[in-house]
């Protein structure tokens, strides 16, 4: 870091508003929610969402209630374009729900972008331009004259040729961002808005939406708010528009500059689950939904089933929920401290039907978005705070799946209830190894042996299925998929595999591997299995046995 005083940086400037209203103000009603997590956030991923996994994205965000979904950039490519045709095709998007795709100003964009909404009953046409003074410096070498024009070109090109998407009965609206709009001078912002509405001529019953990105966060929360305010009070047709908010979180504030641009007359909120997004992150609309929820403000989105909604997030986009995320992480309702322990269980008998919430250190029921409040058990006086999947990793070598940390909690949990005592980490691995590993019954392993044909693996399996053996083969695209496969030949019940992990136990040549396996049964029912070899892929040929076992036992 430079030694104070600190030339290479300077403060964000404030904006000249004489009669701010925003600080004033209380929240009333939740914004309209536009969900960016198949564009924004598909596009910040290392593995961005394949075709199957976004089709489940898009469904899980009209589950939830969103009514307006980004679903790509379909002129960039091929794969962009085929999504967006096949929801339309494929009759997926639901009555009520508009489809938004994001386009640059070109013509040649525009025009594909078209083709790719052909068919569409509502659709969102979201263009954009760089306006602020280093992007057209920087990047474009172009004057604000020439920023409006390629703006307004665009907007009077896609007024054009939209007629026949609109003649066959498409309803489009337009949304228009000025990309770096934080950055950009507010009078240009204006006048570049202006200029735009101009071009597109809004209606009251078809607004424009004018999104003001904080593409990059630079300033605080407040001075966002004011920006805001400013461009609320000074637009000529605000009737006719729609405010709408994307912000990021580079500072760590974009929850609270959304919320302060809300108070300052914003109608609309651009985000992701969770937050997923470029560098630090989008806007979590999860958060916003939620502190809305807990001021007694329904938000419109549905997060009762908030532990199902991070699953499918998780396995789509290969990232996890962070621990400490409000409302969702894994230890948001969980208390470490004694004393917070017992202030929350002398709380909650004062908790009333009909009452407002009120119990100690936690600010909304967890039962409301299908969670529960618990007290981590003290392990022993050794390992502290650490919890379960901490002393298996750190006494035994064992690394379990982060998703595989909620299972094994409550085994061990129900294990020191009827104890009585604290556990002692013997007595966590021999639960541990009980529950995973010495699971023998109904399914036994015998045989089992792999050989490679072509492309495929062809595996042959002895097992004995309560008590009854069975010999069976089958082919797949590796050991795991052929193994399922000769398994779905028995009256097993059927299922799938959803995660599959797996290391090493030790270390030099006598290292075994430890492989853990989530399945999830026709009934629904997801549990994790593990098994240990020297060999990994007998390793996870137990692991499926171990978690089958652990669902035939429920």
């Amino acid at each position: 870091m430079q030694p104070a005083p600190v030339s290479k940086y300077r403060p964000f400037p404030p904006v000249a508003l004489s009669n701010r209203q925003w600080p004033n103000r209380t929240l009333t009603h939740a914004p309209l929610w536009c969900s960016v997590d198949l564009r924004d956030g598909n596009q910040a991923l290392a593995q961005p969402m394949s075709v199957e996994e976004k089709l489940e994205y898009f469904e899980l965000l009209v589950k939830i209630g969103f009514k307006e979904i980004e679903i790509g950039f379909p002129s960039a490519s091929q794969i962009e374009f085929d999504f967006c045709r096949r929801l339309i095709e494929e009759k997926r998007i639901p009555e009520d729900v508009s489809i938004q795709i994001l386009c640059q100003c070109r013509e040649d964009l525009i025009t594909r972008s078209l083709e790719a909404l052909r068919g569409a009953k509502h659709a969102i046409f979201h263009l954009y331009n760089s306006t602020s003074p280093k992007q057209r410096e920087y990047v474009f070498n172009a004057s604000q004259t020439d920023i409006i024009r390629i703006a307004t070109e665009a907007v009077a090109f896609l007024k054009r040729q939209m007629t026949p998407l609109t003649s066959a009965g498409t309803r489009l609206q337009l949304e228009y961002s000025p990309e770096s709009f934080t950055s950009t001078e507010l009078e240009f912002a204006l006048q570049i808005c202006e200029a735009v509405t101009d071009a597109w001529s809004p209606s009251l019953e078809n607004k424009l939406i004018l999104n003001l990105p904080a593409t990059v966060e630079y300033a605080t929360p407040n001075v966002h708010a004011d920006q805001i305010e400013w461009m609320c009070t000074h637009l000529t047709r605000r009737d006719r528009t729609i405010v709408s908010l994307h912000t990021h979180n580079d500072r760590g504030t974009g929850v609270a500059a959304t919320e302060l641009a809300l108070l300052a007359g914003a109608d609309r909120v651009e985000g992701t689950l969770f937050g997923n997004g470029e560098r630090t992150g989008n806007l979590d609309i999860v958060i916003v939904a939620l502190n809305l929820y807990t001021h007694g403000i329904h938000p419109g989105l549905d997060f009762s089933d908030i532990n199902g909604i991070r699953e499918v997030y998780e396995r789509c986009t290969k990232l996890e929920v962070p621990v400490r995320q409000p409302y969702a992480g894994e230890l948001v309702f969980t208390a470490f401290s004694g004393s917070h322990q017992d202030a929350i269980k002398k709380s909650w008998p004062h908790q009333q039907p009909g009452r407002p919430w009120d119990v100690l250190y936690i600010p909304i029921d967890p039962a409301d978005i299908g969670r529960s409040y618990k007290a981590i058990i003290r392990i022993n006086s050794q390992s502290g705070k650490g919890g379960v999947a901490y002393v298996l990793e750190n006494e035994f070598g064992f690394t379990l799946p982060k998703l595989m940390h909620r299972e094994i909690g409550r085994i061990i949990n129900d294990l020191a209830d009827a104890k009585g005592t604290e556990l002692t980490p013997d007595e966590i691995h021999g639960a541990f190894q009980r529950e995973y590993l010495q699971r023998t019954t109904p399914l036994t392993l015998g045989h089992f042996k792999t050989t490679e044909r072509d492309s495929d693996v062809k595996c042959e399996v002895a097992i004995q299925l309560d008590g009854s053996p069975h010999q069976l083969s089958a082919q797949g695209n590796g050991p795991i998929d052929a193994f399922v496969r000769a398994l779905g030949t028995t009256p097993l019940p059927k299922f799938e595999v959803l995660s599959y992990s797996e290391h090493s136990l030790g270390k030099g040549a006598e290292a075994r591997a430890v492989s853990y396996i989530q399945v999830k049964t026709d009934r629904g029912l997801s549990l994790f299995g593990a098994g240990i070899d020297t060999n990994i892929e007998l390793a996870s040929i137990k692991a499926i046995v171990s978690a089958l076992n652990r669902a035939l036992a429920r």
